[in-house]
């Protein structure tokens, strides 16, 4: 935003200040002006308006009292708990889209190689793909504006190439075999993002979903998953909710529904102010009630998914597999604000079915709460089950009488260490420069031809990553800046070729191309296989 004398913020201030201070006031509490709590609000709102006022009018430099609004929003905030955060309105339509399953753009995945932006491929029936893109196409220029060689990144093409449905943007492309720059005018429309990642039959019983958050169309996608595996023959079901940050509430509850009998208890919210209690329990008769159940979670796992594997958890419902969640138990409620900026206020604490409050510990102001993840890494909790520490006081027992804690997280029915056995540090710089990717696409583009008279079965059985293959890999890794090391890479070896021929499965199959290959070297989806007979004891017992 640009400096001016007459901010607009000396006129919507007062609305904002009282905004965050008085949360209770835009979700339907009152506060009578005429009670002490009224008068300390209005009494704070006036104070801070006579600041901001003298330092516009009195202060020795030109100032911007939208920033400074924004700044003292933001630091108020953090005086309370970690998630409880404020929302420029710049920033609003990325941050809703992640929930509502979709944004406006042009439908492509990119990657940026060497500072070039590649279309690693165009979203099927998305807006690049009707109008003729391909994967690989460079994009050298948007709106007439070069974007190649000048140090881009992820949030700049987002800014680039996302905006409102219906409108236009100009790209030049450079096509590998073309002599010339290729000119596109793309008309952006809603792109869909899919929040079960994808579904496949393990063998020929287990079936596995890959659920990545819990977004507005979460449960309508996770049921078309679930009647597709039973279409299949599934008979066991693994629900990977592993990095699975969350989202909507109420996709977590539909979701355990599924899986719980009529009147179970699923989760139970507590506020301040008692409109914020509610309570949920299974009231549908779901299509899953009667298959074994196992869900994978891990440190990354957080709220909805806590939900998820709490109630399964407390009502015996299935066997939790993996590491220590991380530990959200706090609710917030979206409050759109005056200039289209949005508060997220946290109004009540969930509780899982036993009276577990899953919420780790915070102070206020935020202490190492971000940090936390790192310090259980430090003190060894992701190696060993034993160095998690649970407070006695905080014990709980399931239906069936399990003991469980509360207090931080859903720690695991079985816990599964991370395997460093085979991580390497040339493996991690392969990872961060994203050299998979960029081989995969330029491989995919010269044998297009043969890869696509594979099935996707034959080529899960059959495909082979060359020696050759290996080889043109380190060179570009080379060109890119990342010597070879031999020791580290016959420790990674076996990953290396595994990232290899699964990001080709992706170009080619999208992610039911990928994850099979994957997924057979994750050690939580591994070992959790091997616990189907603990899974359908708890179900007998259920």
């Amino acid at each position: 935003m640009s400096e001016r004398k007459n901010s607009k913020s000396s006129i919507r201030l007062p609305l904002l200040i009282s905004i965050a201070i008085a949360g209770g006031v835009l979700i339907g509490a009152t506060v009578s002006n005429n009670s002490p709590k009224g008068v300390a609000i209005y009494n704070n709102i006036q104070k801070f308006k006579e600041i901001l006022t003298y330092v516009q009018r009195d202060y020795v430099d030109e100032v911007n009292t939208d920033d400074l609004a924004e700044y003292a929003i933001k630091q108020m905030l953090e005086k309370l708990d970690p998630h409880t955060v404020y929302i420029p309105a710049e920033n609003v339509a990325a941050a809703k889209s992640e929930l509502e399953g979709g944004f406006d753009g042009i439908g492509i995945e990119f990657g940026i190689f060497r500072d070039t932006l590649y279309v690693v491929a165009p979203i099927n029936g998305g807006p690049s793909e009707q109008v003729g893109l391909r994967s690989g196409d460079q994009i050298i220029e948007v709106d007439g504006e070069n974007i190649a060689g000048i140090g881009i990144n992820n949030y700049d093409v987002y800014k680039k190439l996302r905006g409102h449905k219906g409108t236009k943007v100009n790209v030049k492309i450079k096509r590998e075999r073309e002599s010339e720059y290729l000119d596109f005018t793309i008309t952006r429309d809603k792109i869909p993002q899919n929040t079960v990642d994808v579904s496949y039959m393990i063998d020929d019983v287990i079936g596995y979903i890959k659920l990545s958050r819990f977004g507005t169309n979460t449960y309508t996608e996770f049921k078309t998953a679930l009647n597709k595996l039973k279409g299949e023959g599934m008979k066991k079901l693994v629900l990977d909710l592993k990095g699975n940050g969350g989202g909507i509430m109420q996709r977590a509850i539909e979701i355990s529904d599924e899986f719980l009998n009529d009147n179970q208890l699923i989760v139970y919210t507590k506020g301040k102010d008692n409109r914020y209690d509610s309570e949920a329990r299974a009231r549908i008769k779901g299509i899953a009630e009667n298959i074994p159940l196992i869900v994978l979670i891990d440190q990354g796992s957080a709220s909805a998914s806590e939900i998820v594997s709490g109630a399964l958890q407390d009502n015996d419902r299935a066997l939790i597999v993996g590491r220590r969640s991380f530990g959200k138990g706090l609710v917030q409620v979206p409050i759109d604000l005056s200039d289209g900026s949005e508060l997220r206020l946290t109004i009540s604490r969930y509780y899982t079915p036993s009276g577990r409050s899953i919420q780790k510990p915070y102070e206020a102001g935020g202490g190492d709460y971000d940090h936390e993840i790192y310090t259980r890494l430090e003190n060894g909790e992701f190696f060993h089950a034993d160095s998690v520490k649970f407070n006695d006081s905080l014990k709980y027992k399931t239906s069936k009488g399990r003991i469980v804690y509360g207090g931080g997280g859903i720690m695991p029915d079985y816990f599964v260490p991370i395997d460093t056995s085979l991580n390497s540090a040339y493996l991690n710089t392969l990872y961060v420069k994203n050299l998979f990717r960029e081989y995969t696409l330029n491989y995919t583009q010269k044998h297009e031809k043969r890869l696509k008279g594979m099935s996707l079965e034959n080529f899960k059985k059959d495909f082979q990553v060359s020696e050759n293959m290996v080889r043109e890999f380190i060179k570009l890794a080379e060109l890119s800046g990342v010597a070879y090391n031999e020791a580290e890479y016959k420790i990674s070896k076996s990953i290396i070729i595994s990232n290899i021929k699964a990001q080709i499965g992706r170009r080619l199959w999208a992610e039911e191309g990928y994850y099979p290959i994957i997924n057979e070297h994750d050690e939580v989806l591994m070992q959790a296989i091997q616990f189907f007979d603990k899974a359908e004891e708890l179900l007998r017992h259920n």
